[in-house]
């Protein structure tokens, strides 16, 4: 008998109990606050207050591992909610012996202009990145000592099936009804993005194998696109024709920050946009086997989601 206990319902939470069910595991749990949400075959779900740590623990008892897929209800929220967070996963690894995967995201580097890197030192001077940085930090310190074992899978903006709340999909369902849209920085700048199916996968793998515990993973992830270059792939994938995209001032985070806290929270991040940000996850397709899933696709799933309808499949870029 497998067991899997996987935290949070999002896009990679979904993706990652699906994944575990196509692998053949005998118990798959998928966790939420409240137990509901679309039924999935293989995957029983289960209401659960995450910060509760005796219901984790009972809940994760005779669990091969448990994956951290959550998010927090808000971006403003990060510095108090996470920590509590973190802390219950820890706990449970630690009482139960279920190997902690994390699904966590590229902020804690902080700005760089070279390609990311597996293993590169996380240098994050924002709030947000020095959270996310701190978390990998104690869960790798436990690891070590011996206490529990942890790996982390990062990737970047995320990209396909249900994804809705990320900066293309958010713009895609209005592109894809041909009116122009506005990004973030600028949109002419290369910008990896990550499947949450590769997300999963890597996910899945890295829980299994010893010898990759104790260390950051990166998702396969397909080469940089710009923003532009990605709505209008997403359009493409769709039959529509691209639409221009164009940029918020920049004006909008301050002046908007006074009034809207996620506008406020964003000026941290904005940086992600505003020069080259790109992803390299050259060890992990080599050192786990693993591939990206083609980009046609990826703007398939990503296009759907937006329509909340199937698309046939058909290339959306020439020459990549």
């Amino acid at each position: 008998m497998s067991k899997h206990v996987v935290v949070g319902s999002g896009p990679v939470g979904t993706a990652t109990a699906r994944e575990l069910v196509a692998r053949g595991h005998d118990e798959v749990v998928l966790v939420n606050r409240s137990g509901g949400g679309e039924p999935i075959d293989g995957v029983r779900r289960v209401g659960v207050d995450v910060t509760d740590v005796e219901a984790l623990v009972s809940l994760t008892q005779g669990a091969d591992a448990l994956y951290n897929c959550v998010n927090p209800p808000s971006y403003d929220v990060w510095p108090t909610w996470w920590p509590p967070v973190a802390q219950a996963f820890l706990v449970t690894a630690e009482r139960t012996g279920a190997v902690l995967a994390t699904a966590s995201c590229l902020y804690a580097y902080g700005p760089t202009d070279a390609p990311m890197v597996e293993g590169q030192v996380d240098a994050a001077q924002g709030t947000k990145g020095r959270l996310r940085a701190t978390m990998w930090a104690e869960a790798r310190a436990a690891h070590e000592a011996g206490t529990l074992r942890a790996v982390e899978v990062r990737g970047s903006d995320y990209l396909g099936p249900e994804v809705t709340n990320a900066h293309v999909p958010v713009v895609a369902p209005r592109a894809l009804k041909g009116s122009r849209v506005r990004v973030f920085g600028s949109a002419d700048l290369p910008h990896s993005f990550t499947d949450v199916r590769d997300m999963a996968r890597t996910l899945v793998a890295v829980a299994a194998r010893p010898d990759t515990h104790g260390r950051v993973w990166h998702a396969p992830t397909n080469p940089a696109r710009t923003q532009a270059e990605t709505v209008a792939d997403v359009c493409r994938a769709a039959g529509r024709e691209p639409v221009a995209v164009g940029t918020w001032p920049s004006a909008m985070l301050t002046l908007g920050g006074v009034v809207m806290p996620f506008l406020r929270e964003m000026r941290e991040t904005v940086y992600q946009f505003q020069r080259p940000y790109v992803l390299d996850s050259s060890a992990s397709e080599r050192e786990l086997g693993l591939a990206p899933t083609p980009w046609d696709e990826v703007c398939r799933a990503t296009a759907e989601t937006a329509l909340g309808t199937p698309v046939p499949g058909r290339p959306v870029t020439s020459g990549r």
